[in-house]
């Protein structure tokens, strides 16, 4: 691919670069290893970024060779994966039942005892975390699309994996994320512990009309991130707390659809992916208290091609404009922050599930913003659900066929 314009202004390391401006590793590169951007299909607007590297970022290429190769499958709509401390997965099915994979690939049989979970849709069994204490008190909190007689909502619930791993015992919904509405899209669904033992979940607007407005009303728990306890409880110093009418529990606002959030391994910042409808797909560093816009302001478009808004915004003082975006989509569904030194240049580096992308997103990031990008498994023809690290520093990455991908150094 031809070197464009913009090489002289970006590092020719930067394939190591970490987040916070340093090099994750001291090989030096060529400044043929910065490409044309990965993107060259027409976006669906002509709207114009807030600033320079918003989108469609210089190409990047990793040097140390590694491969991408199938380590399991069988799984049914898998959609989210922990792993265990021995280094197995603990993976969800969209039905409603968990699995275990081996170390050697294979398949456990089904996991019982869970709530009822509505799998219309885009519903059912969902994101998946581990307690830090697991080892000893096997804990286990995921999030799923709750049945109710009105329609079905968002919930997280807990309960602890038996010794035998056929079941999870004493299961609870310990949080619900309302209002309950008769539909199947948008229910967010990533779950991850913070730094100090409580959970961040995210969740969705719902999609429709009716109910995109309330992804800005602190009086709803669609369209936020929340931050809970254990106990399904607000956080105390939650940026809302003690304040009238607004949900004690909102860590932030304004999100559309978030289907992916990590902390970053040195800075412990929050970021998260989401969809957006016709482009602009976000990724966002997510600060306490903030808007993030949606609806009122997108790089976007509807389905049918309509503009959202009257006129269209893409800025609005009070509101966070995204890190990053995409036009066409990247549909970012996991993420997961690079934390080994098997493939250095990948040091600090997010990787994203993309669906309809069909390839894993490699973003590079120096002092918080994106300053390369590239495409991995590209050529595999799969929906990438969700990725995380294992504890062989090798990447690990579920998609919506059942397969699970190892991406790790040859």
């Amino acid at each position: 691919m031809k070197k464009i314009l913009s090489l002289a202004l970006l590092s020719s390391s930067v394939l190591g670069v970490a987040c916070n401006g340093s090099s994750a590793n001291s090989q030096e590169t060529s400044a043929d290893s910065v490409l044309a951007p990965v993107e060259s299909q027409k976006a669906n607007t002509a709207y114009k970024p807030a600033f320079d590297g918003q989108t469609r970022i210089p190409g990047v290429k990793t040097f140390t060779a590694f491969e991408g190769k199938v380590f399991a499958e069988g799984l049914k709509s898998p959609w989210g994966i922990a792993v265990l401390p021995d280094g197995r997965f603990l993976i969800t099915e969209r039905a409603g039942t968990m699995r275990v994979v081996g170390g050697d690939g294979q398949l456990g049989e089904p996991i019982t005892g869970l709530p009822s979970v509505d799998s219309d849709g885009q519903g059912g069994l969902l994101g998946i975390t581990l307690d830090p204490e697991f080892e000893s008190n096997r804990m286990v909190y995921w999030i799923f699309s709750e049945p109710s007689a009105q329609g079905n909502l968002t919930a997280v619930a807990k309960g602890r994996l038996a010794e035998d791993e056929k079941a999870v015992e004493n299961s609870i919904v310990i949080y619900r994320a309302g209002p309950v509405f008769k539909g199947n899209l948008h229910f967010g669904g990533r779950i991850i512990f913070d730094k100090s033992g409580n959970l961040f979940v995210s969740t969705g607007e719902r999609s429709e009309l009716a109910t995109r407005p309330m992804a800005q009303d602190l009086n709803t728990g669609l369209g936020k991130i929340l931050r809970i306890t254990t106990d399904g409880k607000p956080v105390a110093g939650n940026p809302f707390e003690g304040k009238q009418d607004v949900l004690p529990e909102i860590y932030s606002y304004g999100h559309r659809n978030v289907q992916g959030i990590a902390l970053h391994p040195e800075t412990g910042d929050l970021w998260e992916t989401e969809f957006g409808p016709r482009g602009g797909d976000e990724l966002n560093r997510v600060e306490a208290g903030k808007n993030y816009g949606w609806p009122t302001i997108t790089y976007g478009i509807e389905y049918s091609g309509k503009e959202i808004g009257a006129p269209p915004i893409q800025q609005k003082e009070g509101m966070e404009q995204p890190v990053y975006y995409w036009d066409p989509v990247l549909s970012p569904s996991g993420i997961s922050f690079y934390t080994g030194t098997a493939i250095p240049e990948w040091k600090n580096n997010l990787f994203i599930a993309g669906l309809s992308s069909m390839h894993i997103a490699r973003l590079v990031i120096e002092d918080n913003k994106v300053v390369g990008e590239e495409r991995l498994l590209s050529k595999e023809g799969q929906r990438f659900r969700d990725i995380i690290q294992g504890h062989d520093e090798a990447l690990y990455a579920i998609t919506d066929t059942g397969k699970l991908y190892r991406i790790a150094k040859k």
